[in-house]
Formats: C-alpha cells, sequence, structure tokens
C-alpha cells in the first residue's frame, strides 16, 4: 500500500524568545530530533506523548502548518517545503483541533461547513453537494440550520469535522479532538473518525491523551522527547505497561488489569486492551 505521510529525519526548534538587550539569543532546544515516520493510506495511527513531547508539533507538519528546519515531510509525495504544493497539501490533508471553536468561523452550521470549498473556488452546485454529503457524514444533517452556538461540544466538533470532509481530503489529522468533551461527545467524534477510516477510506492521524481511543486505531506511534520511542499495534505498545509508565502514559484500564493478574501468577495474557478480550480471558481463568 502506498505512503500517505512520509517524514524524512525531522527536526524542527520553534523560535527562541527575545534575548535581553546585549546578549545573544540562547538556543532552543529542538522539539523534533530526527523524526523518521510513514503512514499507509487508508490506514488509522494513533500518536501518543506527555505534554511537550513533540506530538502535536509532528502533526502540524503533516498540513504545512509547520515546515522542518532539518528533514523532508512528504505528503502523497508531495514536500511541504515546497510553496508551490501548499494548496495541494491543504486539500490533501485536512486537521481537526482540540477546540471547535477555534474552527467554525460562520453563524450557521452550514455556511461554515461550506467556507472552505468556497474558497477554494468550487462550484456553488458542486458546494451544496459537499455540505450536505458532509453533514450527512457526521450525523449533523438536521442541524444544518441551526447556529453553532446553540450546539453542544461533541456537535461542533461533527461541525469542524464535516468542514474538513467538504474539502475531500484524503488524510484527516485530528490534534486531541475529544479532549474538551464529555464521554457522550467523546464517543460522537470517535464514532464518526472511525466511520469515515472504514466506509471511505480516508487516512486517520489521530493524536489524544485518550489510551481507549487509541486502542481502536491499526497502529500506536508513542513520541517522547521529540524521538519515536514505540510503534507497533496497540496490542504491543500497550501490553508494555512499565514502559509506557515510566514515559508517563497511561494504558488502558483492562491492559492493566491484565498485567496486575499476569504479575500476581494467573496465566493470563498482557496483550489485552478492550473490554471483550479481557472478559473472555477472565472467564476462561474461572
Amino acid at each position: 500500500m502506498a505512503d500517505m505521510i512520509e517524514a524524512k529525519h525531522l527536526m524542527f526548534r520553534y523560535p527562541a524568545d527575545e534575548p535581553e538587550e546585549g546578549k545573544a539569543p540562547a538556543p532552543n532546544e529542538p522539539i523534533l530530533k530526527d523524526v523518521s515516520l510513514t503512514i499507509e493510506k487508508g490506514s488509522f495511527t494513533a500518536i501518543l506523548g506527555h505534554n511537550g513531547s513533540g506530538k502535536s508539533t509532528f502533526a502540524k507538519h503533516i498540513n504545512a502548518i509547520l515546515l522542518p528546519e532539518e528533514g523532508t515531510m512528504l505528503v502523497d509525495g508531495l514536500d511541504t517545503k515546497d510553496e508551490q504544493n501548499l494548496f495541494d497539501i491543504r486539500q490533501k490533508a485536512g486537521m481537526v483541533f482540540q477546540n471547535p471553536d477555534n474552527q467554525i468561523v460562520a453563524t450557521i452550521v452550514e455556511e461554515d461547513v461550506a467556507f472552505a470549498p468556497e474558497n477554494l473556488g468550487v462550484e456553488p452546485v458542486e458546494i451544496r453537494r459537499r455540505v450536505d454529503e458532509a453533514l450527512k457524514t457526521v450525523g449533523m444533517y438536521e442541524y444544518r440550520n441551526h447556529a453553532p452556538s446553540q450546539l453542544s461540544g461533541g456537535q461542533k466538533q461533527r461541525v469542524a469535522i464535516a468542514g474538513v470532509i467538504a474539502m475531500q481530503p484524503d488524510c484527516i489529522v485530528l490534534d486531541e479532538p475529544t479532549a474538551m468533551l464529555d464521554p457522550q461527545g467523546r464517543q460522537e467524534v470517535i464514532e464518526t473518525i472511525h466511520r469515515l477510516n472504514w466506509e471511505q477510506g480516508i487516512t486517520i492521524v489521530l493524536i489524544t491523551h485518550y489510551m481507549e481511543e487509541a486502542a481502536q486505531a491499526d497502529r500506536v506511534v508513542v513520541i517522547d522527547g521529540g524521538k519515536v520511542v514505540l510503534d507497533d499495534t496497540p496490542a504491543k505498545v500497550f501490553s508494555q505497561v512499565d514502559r509506557m509508565k515510566s514515559l508517563g502514559l497511561d494504558v488502558p484500564q483492562v491492559t492493566e488489569l491484565a498485567w496486575e493478574l499476569h504479575k500476581a501468577g494467573f496465566p493470563i495474557g498482557t496483550e489485552i486492551i478492550s473490554e471483550d478480550e479481557c472478559l473472555e480471558a477472565l472467564t476462561s481463568l474461572l
């Protein structure tokens, strides 16, 4: 399968703060250090890391919000450092942020979803089709004439996702999209993301602090100190409970339960990441 994202020896540092008069600027530590990573088309990848690890910085390189100081970021073969590619890259890779209020720009839901296609110069008839289709995809079509301010947090985030879908991207990067939502809102958004991946084959890159969300991905990448330190299936990554805790990260509760039982001498596998798997293991144990 072809690669949607290819990072080659990525290095990035944020600009140094303004120095005091008469002093030289102190060099900033790179936030990304020699990151090389490929993400296949149609895959669902979760990226984990504690605050300041570099995961959101990496995500912003995919959409060319940030450009590498060294190395290369390719999006469907397009180099983000080539300004001529910027328009195509941002059509191919849409981005959804933590706070939907920062992405919603219109006072009516359908007008907000139409905003990006209008700016891309899409014909009005095609915009109408895309808006309706995008809102139906995220389950918000019946709210198309509502004001975003009347919606719940989960509904607003689904509208923000619809705005990205209307651009018809091949990849959607979501930077902690459920961090500000209640459990119901989180479930609505995650179900929407999975449906986009399963039904439309859209490549999903999900930055999250919720281990149960990451456990549903095809692959989990852990970034620490600006470097990729773990990269495998969710079961393989989360089974390394001690390592995850040493990185300041949790594991799904069912995984930790299986791990504690295993440590206590019970014959139970440690690569358990779902409640159904845990129930089956406990049933056979009893």
